[in-house]
């Protein structure tokens, strides 16, 4: 089983919609995925509430959470969002950077633009990693 981090600042966008997605497309018994962020905000971003609803995805039971040695110590990946200097560190795991706008108080047809880039990008990740599902 391989276990993807999507890690961000606040874990409020971005990270959310792609742990969402990872889960979405890849096979349960493959491979998982969770999100966290260095210093994670109080809630989900409600633009990105909004536009995962749009795809069948509620994430408004879900809460940002802080990336802990914990929780890193599960990881086999760690893919940051563009966060810049700011990203996390997970020594001795796999790493990419993904570098996606942040949509907090974006306007909406750019909230969705970047959570349609992020799946795409998603889909891709699992494919190219065999953890898709038959």
């Amino acid at each position: 089983m391989s276990t993807v981090l999507f890690a961000c600042v606040h874990n409020a966008g971005r990270s959310q919609m792609a742990a969402a997605f990872f889960n979405r497309h890849a096979d349960p018994t493959q491979a998982r995925a969770f999100s966290a962020g260095t210093q994670p905000g109080a809630t989900i971003h409600p633009e990105v509430l909004t536009v995962m609803r749009e795809c069948g995805i509620d994430l408004a039971g879900t809460v940002p959470r802080l990336l802990t040695p914990e929780l890193a110590a599960e990881v086999h990946w760690l893919v940051t969002m563009g966060c810049g200097e700011a990203c996390p560190v997970v020594p001795s795991v796999r790493r990419e950077d993904w570098p996606f706008e942040d949509p907090k108080r974006q306007a909406m047809e750019q909230v969705r633009a970047i959570r349609d880039a992020i799946e795409a990008r998603v889909v891709g990740f699992v494919r190219d990693h065999g953890w898709g599902r038959t």
